[in-house]
């Protein structure tokens, strides 16, 4: 039924709640994970054309680091004895590389967490998780997380 399932992560303790959910469906449907990590490219508000190396260089590190990120949680969910995949993507909205990606790969579901913004919160930064249950094919599974003091 699960054959395979995507997780969204954004690096954060919050999006990682999603991950034993996941768990525990790829272990009793012995799915493949696809973890998938989104980096948005940086933005700089300036009239200046001087940043083209800078922003060369940060999104290289960023992109770095997204990898070294699910490469770990890749690592780890390898050596727990999971079929695991990981990826890292670029784009402005995140919500239609997470759709695009699971079209893509055919999943069977999305597995991911939801921060739980409110209000204004809610309104200025969008809700990557409604736009995904609005638009997504496969069935969506949704972890409420809850943040801690640290994630505050």
């Amino acid at each position: 039924m699960f054959a395979h399932l995507l997780v969204p992560l954004d690096g954060s303790k919050l999006a990682e709640a999603a991950l034993p959910m996941a768990l525990a469906l790829a272990g009793r449907f012995e799915s493949t994970i696809t973890l998938l990590r989104v980096v948005r490219p940086p933005h700089f508000a300036t009239s200046s054309n001087d940043f083209t190396q800078i922003y060369v260089s940060l999104r290289e590190d960023m992109l770095e680091e997204a990898t070294a990120y699910i490469q770990l949680k890749q690592n780890d969910l390898l050596a727990g004895g999971f079929i695991v995949n990981g990826r890292v993507a670029e784009g402005e909205s995140i919500a239609d590389i997470i759709l695009n990606a699971a079209d893509a790969l055919g999943v069977d579901a999305i597995v991911m967490s939801t921060h739980g913004r409110g209000g204004m919160k809610r309104w200025v930064f969008g809700s990557v998780a409604d736009k995904i249950l609005q638009q997504a094919r496969v069935p969506i599974l949704l972890v409420r997380a809850q943040p801690s003091e640290s994630d505050t």
